[in-house]
């Protein structure tokens, strides 16, 4: 049965977390029968326990779902900033979006993200209020938001409850009415958006695709254009979420490609498929970028024999994550480990949950760091570090930058206070100010790193937890970067050193030599602590020795004897001092180097 395309309407949701999205899918699986009740649970697209735990979507998935005569194909799209790039190509693969806001909580920085993307994409937008239904709901309220911030007409917002389904069918109609069928053409050549792609154990790499122009059937021989890898479509079909085998995608159309390819890496996000060979004046479709980690963790075992488990269930992970990156690492403290890189820190946190969940491992994780580019004074090459072990000799370097990105933060008005002292206190550079009724979008330049040290908390706290935000990265920016070497009774403990902005390297050193004198325990001697820049020392604590009393043995007597037992007392120390080693325990190590 040929499919028309002018019955076809391709749309996802945008929001922000736990706005409501997900179980307005299910409600839409619901009411076009696509799975029956005794299949039909809630959350259905979250296929990952990790994802119905906490309410969120890791991974989007799509679904093809008919409603009388038309064809919906929707796209369940995460909603957190670490994900961004899989909604951009998600709204690359639509003509439309819904844009659900929570009646109860309003705008947040993630919705206004993905919203304008869809703006500068040209989707159709229906605007959406959802969980009109909950006692605390403020719907004129948000609905004025979304007027002010968007332009929208307060006709154009629907009121919806995807937990009740309460005015599911007006919205299915805006669907058909405003959201345009796709455009394309059959009959030109082959383009395939890859908006997503996992590893099956029996097909091989499975790329989920939207197709522009073309089309293709069954045993077509394909190419990736990016990196001009050839395969055979050796089955194609449609998500109804499971995989329907079908003879033919055309122009228009929402499906997968069995690639029968063992690398998933091959197949990347935002690619175009095109045919083999690859057709004359190809042009490739806009907007692909190299998936790039901003957020690197060294991750080792407890137990350092399970140091190949790890490698193996991390190469597991990534046969469903292709934006997973790992190497391997070794410390003197910690032993063996892997170095991962990760999209932001809720990729962090989910990688290793399911390590931890699914491969029965016991990690120990290392404080988030980005990765700082050094160009040398030889050749001027530049090179790539990623912790202080890896910075060069300062002689060596002619100059070093770091990553900064443009973060917004999306806040009521009475915490703006809070959080620009913050930001300032952060390195940030303020770029707008906006007053959207009650609420102020803040949009400002920051380095990275200070985004990775404990800023989400720290917004959190400043705004009550009512701040949210959203990051995309800049460039990297020229910046003074130098190495703070900790010394323990004057012997250098590398594992201890950090990376720091030259002007904040005395704030930090002196904060640093504080933190060890709380955690490693006193010895008996006393123990210098120190921090030095370039041979400098910056900070010094030090830690008392303990103080037994020799002279508890005595009861009186000639007072020389008190004063020989201590002078002998003295000297044992001084030698201790001398060829003693101070005694570090891991869980020193762990507190400053966990998060």
């Amino acid at each position: 049965m040929s499919l028309n395309k002018d019955k076809i309407r391709n749309f996802c949701v945008i929001s922000h977390i736990d706005h409501g999205k997900t179980t307005l899918t299910d409600r839409f699986l619901e009411i076009t029968k696509t799975v029956s009740k005794k299949d039909l649970k809630d959350r259905l697209l979250d296929s990952n326990p990790i994802e119905r735990e906490r309410g969120i979507t890791i991974k989007l998935a799509p679904v093809r779902m008919n409603y009388q005569d038309y064809v919906f194909n929707l796209i369940d799209t995460p909603g957190h900033v670490d994900f961004s790039y899989e909604v951009s190509r998600s709204l690359a693969a639509c003509e439309g979006a819904i844009l659900l806001v929570d009646a109860t909580q309003g705008i947040q920085a993630q919705t206004m993200a993905n919203a304008y993307k869809a703006l500068e994409g040209n989707l159709s937008i229906i605007p959406v209020i959802n969980k009109i239904d909950m006692p605390n709901a403020e719907i004129d309220k948000v609905k004025n938001q979304l007027i002010n911030t968007f332009g929208f007409k307060a006709s154009e917002i629907i009121n919806l409850s995807a937990k009740t389904g309460q005015n599911l069918l007006q919205l299915i109609k805006v669907i058909i009415n405003f959201i345009p069928p796709p455009q394309g053409n059959i009959k030109q050549s082959l383009k395939a958006l890859v908006f997503n792609s996992f590893y099956h154990s029996h097909k091989g790499v499975i790329a989920y695709v939207r197709l522009i122009d073309g089309q293709i059937k069954k045993d077509d021989q394909l190419l990736f254009f990016s990196n001009k890898t050839p395969f055979t479509a050796e089955e194609i079909g449609f998500f109804t979420p499971d995989m329907i085998p079908i003879s033919l995608l055309k122009a228009g159309e929402v499906g997968y490609i069995a690639t029968g390819l063992k690398d998933i890496s091959l197949c990347q996000v935002g690619d175009t498929i095109t045919l083999n060979p690859l057709p004359n004046n190809f042009h490739p479709l806009k907007g692909y970028q190299e998936p790039k980690p901003m957020v690197f963790m060294d991750m080792y075992p407890v137990d350092n024999q399970d140091f190949i488990k790890l490698k193996k269930s991390l190469e597991k992970l990534q046969l469903v994550d292709s934006s997973l990156s790992f190497n391997p690492v070794n410390s003197s403290v910690l032993g063996s480990g892997y170095k991962i890189g990760f999209q932001g820190l809720l990729h962090a946190d989910i990688v290793q949950e399911r390590l931890e969940r699914e491969f029965d491992l016991q990690l120990i994780s290392t404080s988030p760091s980005v990765e700082y580019m050094v160009k040398l004074n030889k050749n001027k090459k530049q090179i790539s570090i990623f912790s202080p072990s890896d910075l060069p000799d300062p002689t060596l370097i002619n100059q070093t930058k770091e990553p900064f990105i443009k973060i917004t933060i999306f806040t009521p008005s009475e915490y703006l206070g809070n959080i620009m002292n913050l930001c300032q206190n952060s390195r940030a550079k303020l770029i707008n100010q906006k007053f959207l009724g009650q609420q102020v979008k803040l949009t400002y330049q920051m380095p990275l790193q200070e985004l990775v040290s404990d800023f989400f908390s720290q917004l959190k706290s400043a705004s009550s937890g009512f701040a949210s935000l959203d990051w995309e990265f800049l460039e990297f920016k020229t910046s003074d970067i130098v190495k703070l070497e900790v010394l323990l009774n004057r012997q250098p403990v590398n594992p201890l050193a950090v990376l720091v902005i030259r002007n904040n390297a005395l704030k930090t050193a002196k904060s640093l030599a504080k933190k060890l004198k709380d955690i490693i325990p006193r010895q008996q001697f006393e123990v210098p602590i120190q921090v030095a820049l370039g041979g400098k020392i910056l900070a010094r604590e030090t830690i008392k020795a303990f103080r037994k009393d020799v002279t508890a043995k005595l009861y009186g007597g000639d007072p020389t004897r008190r004063q020989k037992l201590l002078k002998k007392q003295k000297k044992g120390k001084k030698r201790l001092k001398a060829f003693g080693r101070v005694v570090i325990p891991q869980e020193a190590f762990l507190a400053i180097l966990k998060k």
